[in-house]
């Protein structure tokens, strides 16, 4: 059997989508699943929105997380964006570090590229990229959703799953199993319940 292709978008602050991930990485050890990460942003989704001071703030401060792994993407391959979203959610979601640029930092030495790429934190020009890749999300999934959107194909892309703590194992394998299912029905738009737990970082 051929691997499966799933697309992965992403803002590497998103704690939910750092969640959907490791589930991802746990269901291709078990199941023929190729993985694309690509980037989204939560700043961009948010600009110009009447937000909670707290938030607005955490907004505004997403841009450095994005711009980076942007030039990763850019200037790497999927493996490098794939360990520096690896290393930046151990040392921010996992190891608790709510310094963003130092996140970045250990992302980008988990990779084949510079440090000096770390210039792209407050690199405004990567901003209208940013802007672009998160409209291409918009027009996938619409407006409504925020991080993280996984896709199986043309036509075949939602918001989440938004799981905690992250299957393992055989179990991650028929999460995929059952969603990817669930995707080849063209009517199908939601399941949701009320989350009664955080991320929990395991």
């Amino acid at each position: 059997m051929s691997a499966r292709p799933v697309e992965l978008f992403f803002d590497p602050i998103c704690p939910w989508a750092w969640m959907t991930s490791r589930w991802l990485i746990e269901a291709s050890q078990v199941r023929e699943v190729e993985i694309t990460f690509s980037i989204m942003s939560l700043a961009a989704l948010n600009e110009g929105r009447d937000l909670p001071e707290g938030y607005r703030r955490s907004m505004d401060d997403a841009w450095g997380p994005a711009r980076t792994a942007l030039a990763v993407a850019q200037q790497g391959s999927q493996e490098d964006l794939a360990a520096f979203y690896t290393a930046f959610g151990t040392e921010f979601h996992v190891g608790g570090n709510g310094d963003r640029r130092a996140a970045a930092l250990a992302g980008l030495a988990a990779t084949s590229l510079g440090a000096d790429l770390i210039s792209a934190y407050d690199d405004e020009s990567f901003d209208p990229e940013l802007r672009s890749r998160q409209k291409a999300v918009i027009e996938l999934v619409g407006d409504e959703v925020g991080t993280p959107v996984i896709s199986f194909g043309p036509g075949r892309a939602y918001f989440g799953p938004v799981i905690s703590p992250a299957p393992k194992g055989e179990e991650a394998g028929m999460l995929f199993d059952g969603l990817e299912l669930m995707t080849r029905t063209e009517g199908f738009f939601e399941l949701k319940r009320t989350r009664t737990v955080g991320p929990i970082f395991d």
